[in-house]
């Protein structure tokens, strides 16, 4: 699985794939634009023709790159001239091309293979009693304002409506039961509440994604 189910989740990951797939490409187009203007050619680096789709500093600061290795070319002996530009407009395109895609996997590429494995683990776990067991248990785990969010969602449970004792206020309304709370939902996980139990479970499939 690679995509969440959930449709506001699913198009921020779309956003972000597709972000960093037009990355890569436009540090592919560097990398070739620069390899174009270092490697030996029949002009001279200044007086070569614009590169197409790249804005006017960024073709002008290839072109400094390109007279800056024509000058290191230009100091190498006359035999090992083109083999030394040649060497230099690939290195010169790989780097160009890896330092900024490499750091930009360092970051995109870890989150969204653990969300991958957290929600292939998930939605195998939920198919089983047990397996949901583990995700209530591991919704439990969230900050507090998520867990009272959840318990709100837990219908009220009616109980036995009592006499009023003398001393009390008559008007006093004793049908009104307590609203669950987070703490309930840690009871209701002990004694393996199954209401609570796929109250928790749920709320932990939302949370990455994979209900709508």
């Amino acid at each position: 699985m690679w995509y969440a189910h959930n449709p506001g989740r699913r198009a921020r990951q779309l956003l972000g794939d597709s972000s960093a797939l037009l990355w890569t490409a436009l540090w592919a187009a560097m990398a070739l634009a620069l390899h174009r203007l270092v490697q030996p050619a029949s002009q001279p680096a200044a007086h070569r023709p614009r590169i197409p789709l790249l804005g006017s500093s960024v073709d002008g600061a290839l072109r400094g790159v390109a007279h800056a290795g024509g000058r290191i070319v230009s100091a190498a002996p006359a035999p090992q001239g083109p083999a030394a530009a040649q060497a230099l407009a690939v290195l010169g395109a790989v780097a160009l091309f890896v330092i900024p895609v490499g750091l930009m996997l360092t970051v995109w590429l870890p989150r969204r293979i653990r969300w991958t494995r957290q929600a292939a683990a998930a939605q195998e776990l939920a198919g089983t009693e047990d397996g949901r067991e583990l995700l209530a248990l591991r919704a439990l785990l969230r900050p507090l304002d998520e867990l009272a969010a959840t318990a709100e969602l837990l219908p009220v449970t009616p109980h036995e409506t009592l006499d009023p004792a003398p001393d009390l206020d008559p008007d006093l309304d004793l049908d009104v039961p307590p609203r669950a709370g987070p703490g309930s939902l840690a009871k209701g996980w002990r004694e393996a509440d199954p209401m609570v139990l796929d109250a928790l479970a749920e709320a932990e499939l939302q949370r990455l994604g994979l209900r709508t």
